[in-house]
């Protein structure tokens, strides 16, 4: 793309930019949530590009005078100063190119949402459920690094350990974009601690990330919620089964693919807080629902794009953990680290960047960027 595309490119997006200034503003708008929060993203989104093109602008226009003083200023030291400013920019100029190239791709609206996810034992027995406890570990020391809120909202402990399945949601900023690549089949190649004679065990764990919906982005009727509440059980202490702070939630959904009815159960003890134990387990009713609902928009864009890290199947192998080689190879990219203990210790940012690198390298081509 030369110099002159890009700038055509980014033609117009002042105005756009004035005009969604002012819109948010607007009370009317502000009024209507669900517009707001899109406008306010757009801002900000269109703000970045402005950004860009005045970094870009700025260094071309480098470009031109450097090479204008070269060929014409006497001065030795001015065409030395001038020599320095022309490698530097020359230099920069496709690192903003690139930048812009990506930051011209239409984004996913989901990437900036906080997630629910789940973890589950899958094929295995015991081991399985051990390995889910080390995948959980995992993500929650990355999540700790990245400083992002874990927030445990069901568990169901394995018998030796380890968890048959855990839900917990993840706050902070653009956790949905970051984490979204992990949903699928988890399997470990390792002898169990469970294993007598040594033998090497094949188990899996499936994990999924889902996008958490906004209030007004599912429309559930409060009135049709069946409320129980129970004794949480607990690690002890002076409160634990003296105070109904669980909470139970059924209620009737209608599938819009389908047609028919269902009744979704969920359960939530996270806290001793009975009023905040029901606002979370809304949450989570309004994630399964926005998920459900917008599963079949992300199959499309999966089928479309014929993406190498699609998220849109969630039974795909995705990832092999080899415990006897050390390495931890996903099978979307091809991607292999042999530091597999700092990766179960939640250094897995080089694997999420090869992943994104490896997504936004199909978005390019698809946009003929």
């Amino acid at each position: 793309m030369d110099n002159n595309n890009i700038l055509s490119k980014l033609d117009g997006l002042e105005a756009r930019y004035e005009e969604v200034a002012t819109l948010i503003t607007d009370p009317a708008v502000i009024a209507e949530q669900s517009r707001y929060v899109r406008l306010t993203k757009e801002y900000k989104d269109l703000d970045h590009l402005l950004q860009l093109r005045k970094r870009y602008v700025a260094c071309l226009t480098t470009i031109s005078e450097a090479k204008n003083i070269i060929a014409n200023e006497a001065d030795a030291e001015m065409k030395e100063m001038a020599r320095e400013e022309l490698q530097e920019n020359e230099l920069l100029q496709p690192q903003i190119e690139e930048e812009i190239k990506l930051a011209l791709i239409p984004k996913d609206p989901e990437d900036a949402k906080n997630v629910q996810m789940e973890i589950r034992a899958g094929t295995g027995g015991d081991e399985a459920a051990l390995f889910a406890g080390d995948l959980f570990a995992m993500y929650k020391k990355y999540c700790d690094s990245k400083g992002w809120s874990v927030a445990v909202t069901s568990v169901s402990e394995g018998a030796v350990g380890g968890y048959k399945e855990i839900d917990f949601a993840v706050n902070g900023t653009d956790v949905y974009g970051t984490l979204k690549y992990e949903s699928g089949v988890h399997r470990v190649q390792r002898v169990p601690a469970t294993e007598t004679q040594g033998r090497m065990h094949t188990s899996a764990a499936t994990v999924a990330v889902l996008p958490e919906a906004d209030k007004f982005e599912v429309n559930i009727n409060e009135g049709d919620i069946k409320w129980d509440t129970f004794r949480s059980s607990g690690a002890g202490g002076q409160n634990v089964n003296k105070v109904e702070s669980g909470v139970r939630l059924r209620y009737p959904w209608r599938n819009p693919n389908t047609g028919e009815t269902e009744e979704i159960l969920i359960e939530c003890t996270e806290t001793r807080d009975q009023p905040k134990n029901k606002e979370r387990a809304l949450s989570r009713l309004r994630t399964f629902i926005y998920d459900r609902e917008h599963q079949k928009y992300v199959d499309d864009i999966a089928n479309r794009r014929k993406s190498l890290v699609s998220t849109g199947d969630r039974s795909a192998k995705i990832r092999t953990y080899n415990f006897p080689q050390g390495r931890v190879t996903d099978h979307r990219i091809g991607y292999t680290t042999h530091d597999l203990q700092g990766f179960m210790g939640g250094n897995i940012q080089d694997m999420i960047d090869a992943l994104t690198v490896a997504e936004n390298a199909e978005r390019l081509k698809e946009a003929e960027l």
